[in-house]
């Protein structure tokens, strides 16, 4: 694949603009816990949903889009609005409000706020949701990895580098 020079400076101009971003607000992320994790609550609500919900799209979601518009056609871009979009417009509208009243940071605050840190079962449900958490990563992580290397599969030639990567071990060996 050959780019030209549109291509590469417009990657170029993203990626500057990205790191010229950041740098503009360092200086306000630096001040506490809370102008780095929440923008020191000067953000609307709108934009603190809108946060949460960009991080919620991945290679293999792109993937499984452009295998239902080559099955369906050009109408199947609204079979994917069917059920996140009420998932994004609960956390941009709700969500981001009820972080903000409770006056909590993260989720794991939020937690503290909402059932407290005494009673019963406390203990256990923080456990559970520890527990989901790192299983929920390795299984994002696992259906990263089946989509990368689904997309991998298209673009690299791997008949041209197979002898050069040691995917599988000679008989020799074993």
């Amino acid at each position: 694949m050959r780019l030209g020079w549109l291509d590469i400076s417009m990657v170029l101009a993203y990626l500057v603009t990205m790191v010229m971003v950041g740098w503009y607000y360092r200086k306000k992320a630096r001040q506490n816990k809370e102008s780095y994790l929440l923008g020191g609550k000067s953000l609307p609500w709108y934009k603190l949903g809108l946060s949460d919900a960009s991080d919620m799209f991945d290679i293999s979601g792109t993937m499984w889009m452009v295998a239902l518009c080559f099955v369906y056609g050009l109408k199947s871009i609204w079979i994917p609005w069917l059920w996140p979009v009420f998932n994004q417009v609960f956390m941009m509208m709700f969500l981001s409000k009820w972080l903000r009243r409770s006056n909590a940071n993260t989720g794991a605050e939020w937690l503290q706020t909402r059932f407290g840190l005494k009673g019963k079962g406390v203990r256990g449900s923080h456990i559970v949701i520890i527990a989901f958490a790192l299983i929920s990563c390795l299984g994002f992580l696992a259906y990263g990895f089946v989509g990368l290397g689904k997309f991998m599969q298209v673009f690299i030639p791997w008949e041209a580098i197979k002898g050069y990567i040691p995917f599988d071990i000679s008989e020799k060996y074993v």
